[in-house]
């Protein structure tokens, strides 16, 4: 006789999401249990498309039921990412979660980061959209291959411009090549309260917003406007980045942003031809600085130039390159972050 539905639930309640730390069947994540003959037929719903953990629930699953003499198992995977989303969520209420990709300096590679993330969330399956408020210096369409494109208005809403599966919007589609943005910060505040109200984002699981460097009007603008899931700070691994990751870490805990994570870039180099590994800028600054302040270490991101060329030429390497050591790097990062964006949906808080 097949085992009842009761003993198989009360087995996967020993299952825990290793994110969430809580069993997968009060979190709702077993949405079917049923046999087909001598094969059970599980369902289960992950919090994101691009779980980190996916294969260490499967064979926690696997492990749950054996007791119960279940050997024969089909699971099928769904995800649903969950909203952190509070009393705004009548402003663009399909966006799920906002994320600030912020640096407290430049040329830490911080926009190659947001691209690529976003990037690497699509390819995972998420519904991702990239909103490029650097103002001054916008990258966005360069770095996606839209330079040139301009964004369709339709019944008096801006729609994204589509660009590797993704939906993006940066002021370098609004502005002349070539033209500078000379605005003061009651503009500045304008411009990003309407690539909010007046942008037709859809269903987005994850924003991922690229700010520009350091602490100021821009970032001040978008915590004041769209309550923001965290903030992810991008920094190299020497000494005069890291002091800068910090001040604008200390920004956004002063105006309530949780800290989602540290991102490394430019870790470490692996020769193409000798195999050996050079660490150009030092290394482990991220994940001491991250350990250090109890924020979460997200991933260390080699040099590689491949992201340059991909950068350059408007392809992120996650996809011009995907089995690529960097671009598994970002992979890795991306789903990392994403287990921390469900953290905060469904625990209201980051857990290190």
């Amino acid at each position: 006789m097949p085992v009842s539905q009761d003993a198989i639930l009360e087995a996967l309640r020993h299952v825990q999401d290793p994110e969430l730390h809580r069993d997968i069947v009060s979190l709702g994540m077993v949405k079917r249990a049923e046999f087909g003959g001598p094969r059970l037929f599980l369902d289960i719903e992950l919090t994101t498309p691009a779980c980190p953990l996916k294969d260490q629930i499967e064979g926690d699953v696997r492990a749950a039921l054996r007791p119960l003499g279940i050997a024969d198992l089909e699971i099928q995977w769904s995800a649903q990412v969950g909203s952190s989303r509070g009393p705004d969520a009548e402003r663009a209420p399909g966006i799920r979660n906002v994320i600030a990709v912020a640096s407290g300096k430049g040329g830490v590679g911080k926009s190659t980061v947001a691209v690529n993330l976003a990037a690497a969330l699509v390819a995972d399956g998420a519904r991702v959209g990239l909103m490029d408020v650097d103002i001054y210096g916008p990258s966005a369409p360069l770095m996606t291959g839209t330079v040139g494109r301009k964004p369709e208005i339709r019944e008096g809403r801006i729609l994204p411009v589509d660009a590797h599966g993704m939906g993006v919007l940066s002021m370098g589609y609004l502005v002349p090549e070539g033209q500078a943005v000379v605005w003061r910060g009651p503009m500045l505040h304008k411009a990003i309260t309407q690539f909010f109200e007046d942008v037709e984002w859809g269903e987005r699981d994850y924003l991922v917003v690229d700010l520009p460097p350091g602490t100021g009007d821009v970032q001040l603008s978008l915590s004041q406007i769209f309550p923001l899931t965290g903030a992810v700070m991008v920094t190299t691994p020497q000494p005069v980045a890291l002091a800068d990751v910090v001040k604008g870490a200390n920004m956004f805990d002063r105006v309530n942003v949780p800290m989602l994570g540290v991102v490394e870039n430019m870790s470490y180099f692996v020769c193409p031809c000798c195999g050996e590994r050079s660490e150009i800028f030092a290394h482990g600054g991220g994940r001491s600085t991250a350990a250090a302040h109890g924020w979460p270490f997200l991933g260390e991101i080699p040099i590689d130039p491949a992201v340059r060329v991909g950068g350059d030429e408007g392809t992120p390497v996650v996809i011009s390159h995907p089995d690529s050591a960097v671009a598994q790097a970002f992979r890795i990062t991306a789903r990392t972050l994403a287990g921390k964006v469900s953290q905060i949906g469904r625990l209201g808080k980051v857990e290190v």
